[in-house]
Order: structure tokens, then sequence, then C-alpha cells
């Protein structure tokens, strides 16, 4: 028996629509890392610009403890560090605090040491005074628990600003001093290398 023309079209846009639905969710679809759910895109603060999620990873301490789920947002993907740093758009860095406890100290620690590992004197007193005014913001805090989340935003034109916990705490101006703040995660000596890694999507 030959099927009728009219099901068989039913039938044909049925599987184009359910086709588009699922390339729908595909494209909207969250990541997951140790229980953290990330977006595919944000928007950095009412009104502002869209980026992209680049890549993710967990941030380790000694190579067993978990300390952070960190992502990477950019206007559009980027594969190489150089592009990253290059890029003039808008960007963020969020941190999901995985770790029972994240005090305020352990934090600033661990990104003035990979920010000293990734600059010569010379250039960190370029920006110097204004990486005290980020120490003292963080030191502020006290301490992070579970759950809690550090976003740092770089907005074109105005510069670096940093959320806490859904509260926006400190605005740094200069493009020089979100660079040298993305070294601490993909500088030649990041952080953590497999979070390198992850963030530029390896």
């Amino acid at each position: 028996m030959r099927p009728d023309p009219a099901v068989s079209a039913l039938l044909r846009g049925i599987c184009a629509l359910a086709g588009s639905v699922l390339l729908f969710l595909g494209a909207v679809q969250a990541a997951e890392i140790q229980g953290v759910k990330l977006a595919e895109k944000v928007t950095l603060g009412k009104g502002g610009p869209e980026v992209v999620l680049n890549g993710a990873g967990v941030r380790q301490r000694l190579m067993t403890v978990d300390v952070y789920v960190g992502a990477l947002y950019l206007a559009s993907k980027k594969k190489s560090a150089e592009d990253v740093l290059a890029d003039p758009g808008p960007k963020r860095v969020a941190m999901h605090v995985l770790v029972e406890e994240l005090t305020a100290k352990e934090l600033i620690a661990s990104m003035n040491d990979a920010i000293d590992a990734n600059h010569i004197p010379a250039e960190i007193a370029l920006f110097e005074k204004r990486l005290r005014e980020l120490n003292r913001m963080m030191a502020s805090i006290g301490k992070l628990k579970r759950g809690g989340v550090i976003l740092v935003d770089f907005l074109p034109g105005t510069g670096t600003r940093i959320t806490v916990n859904g509260e926006e705490r400190l605005t740094i101006p200069g493009d020089d001093f979100y660079r040298a703040l993305l070294r601490i995660w993909i500088g030649k000596r990041p952080v953590d290398g497999r979070l390198r890694n992850a963030m530029l999507g390896g």
C-alpha cells in the first residue's frame, strides 16, 4: 500500500520540527560540572552584552581538593590564550565555590601568586595600586561558603567589575588590569594547568 501523500508530508513536517527543537535545546543546554550548572549564554548585567561559554573546569588544590568551578565566557569562542588576551570584547570569569569554606585570604594569596608568576615587576608596577584595591575588597568578604559565586566581568569602556554572591562590589578601570587577571587562569603559568585547558575549550 502506497502511503498517503498528506500523511507523509505531515510526518516530514513533524520530524523537521522535532529536529529544530533538538537543535535549539542543544544550543542553550547548560553544561554541568561537579553539580554546578553553567548557562551556555549569559548577559553581563541588565542590558549588558551577551557572552557565550568558552570552557569550564575545576580549580584543584594539591591535586586532590576541588576548590571551585571556573568558567570563561567570551563574545565568541576562542581556542588560544593569545586570542583571548587580544580580544577587546566583553568577558566573564565565573568562580563557583565547591569547598565548604573558602577564605578571602586563601583566594587572594592564590590569585596574587599567579599574577606574580605571569608578570615581571615592571608590569605589576603599572597596575599595583588597582591590585591592592581589589585585594582590600576581597579581604572584606572574609570567607565564601560552598555555592558562593564570584563574577569577574570585563565591560569595554568601563573596566573590571567584581560581583560577589549577586552584589556588585567593585569596578576597576583599565583594559590592562583585566588582562592581568585573565593570566591568573590562562597565562603561561596559570593557577591550575588543567583548568586553563578546560577554559580554552580543551
